[in-house]
């Protein structure tokens, strides 16, 4: 494979997005470009943009299932038989504590989520006094998940302080009706909207996975690089027991690392999150899609476990990464490896790999967890 092509993706990446898809294709193509002359590539970019470092995002699934949406890929749709649990807003004081402990567990952005498809004006203000004491409280950003909301309410979560607001576009305009009839395409763009018109970053990703083409994923990378988002989370789907979405787990590692490639190709300067399905779908090659990805999820996802912080941390500095945070990266690994519950939270962590795995109540709430 001439050496040329990978260093005039870099150049054209630079220039704007790469403007034909024949370029995209051999981007996802095996064929037509080698893996690891492609992420040395995308990490070229990645490192001028966005340095060596990775950010940590510790999720709060603030209000969990419930739902009345019937998003087909999701364990918290009404649609769902996975055996999740259920529960509403959790207490201002449980919210406080798991912020506490995200910045302690070194995490440069705290993310709290709510199920359901919106949100009301009152619930919004309670947000906003929320996000206020957390700000008040430590130096960590804060982005919050709510379902659509107005530019009013937008603007109300950024005159709190809240630094992003997430809505995922989750698909490609022609795959969406086939996975969601509740709420549109046009609805989660208008969203968008909504957070730009009230100057709040945002954090929108997508799920591959689930059907769709290359076209597809090209539309998909493109369309967010169009919107000018901040943060690309790329997540990889799920196929959790109960789901009304039965898919085979056909990515493999390379599929996933090109998607993060293209991604990055296309979103040179964006944050890219690797996010739900990393350790599913990467396998023994997880490590290197932080060559094109800047970002991660550590203690796992809205519903499913991840690998350890302590796994995590380390994977990261043996590939001699550093991470944004207060916190260094070598006082974690200590205070990790020192911890005497270490092994009793690493279930997943066996020889045998990892294990798709529903979280239970005390990964979920974790100042009930500990009364």
């Amino acid at each position: 494979m001439p050496t040329d092509i990978y260093q005039n993706l870099i150049e054209l990446s630079l220039k704007g997005p790469l403007k034909d898809n024949h370029t995209c294709y051999q981007i996802l193509d095996p064929e037509k470009t080698e893996l690891l002359p492609l992420l040395q590539s995308a990490y070229t970019l990645r490192k001028r943009f966005c340095g060596n470092s990775v950010k940590i995002h510790i999720l709060n699934n603030v209000q969990n299932g419930l739902c009345k949406e019937d998003c087909q890929y999701c364990a918290q749709s009404r649609d769902s038989k996975a055996s999740i649990e259920t529960y509403p807003m959790k207490s201002d004081e449980e919210i406080m504590e798991e912020a506490r402990n995200a910045y302690e567990k070194g995490a440069f952005r705290y993310c709290m989520v709510f199920s359901g498809k919106g949100i009301s004006d009152r619930r919004i203000n309670h947000i906003a006094s929320i996000v206020r004491e957390i700000k008040k409280r430590h130096n960590i950003e804060v982005c919050v998940s709510a379902g659509t909301v107005t530019i009013r309410q937008a603007q109300i979560l950024k005159d709190a302080g809240l630094n992003r607001l997430n809505h995922n576009l989750n698909t490609s305009e022609n795959i969406y009706k086939r996975i969601c009839s509740t709420h549109t395409y046009e609805d989660r763009l208008k969203t968008l909207q909504s957070a730009k018109q009230a100057q709040l970053q945002i954090c929108s990703g997508v799920i591959l996975g689930m059907g769709e083409t290359r076209d597809d994923i090209i539309e998909m990378a493109r369309t967010l690089h169009n919107l000018r988002v901040e943060s690309i989370p790329v997540n990889f789907f799920m196929p959790i027991e109960g789901l009304p979405l039965t898919l085979p787990t056909q990515l493999t590692p390379e599929q996933c690392l090109r998607i993060l490639c293209l991604f990055r190709f296309l979103n040179p300067r964006t944050e890219i999150r690797v996010a739900a399905g990393r350790e599913l779908y990467l396998r023994d090659m997880e490590v290197m899609a932080f060559y094109p990805a800047n970002s991660l999820f550590m203690e796992g996802y809205l519903n499913t476990r991840g690998k350890s912080r302590r796994k995590t941390l380390q994977m990261l500095k043996d590939a001699n990464f550093t991470i944004e945070s207060d916190k260094d990266l070598d006082a974690l690994l200590q205070r990790e490896n020192a911890m005497e519950d270490t092994l009793k939270s690493q279930e997943q962590d066996k020889d045998i790999g990892y294990v798709l795995t529903l979280k239970k109540g005390k990964d979920l709430r974790i100042l009930k967890s500990h009364q």
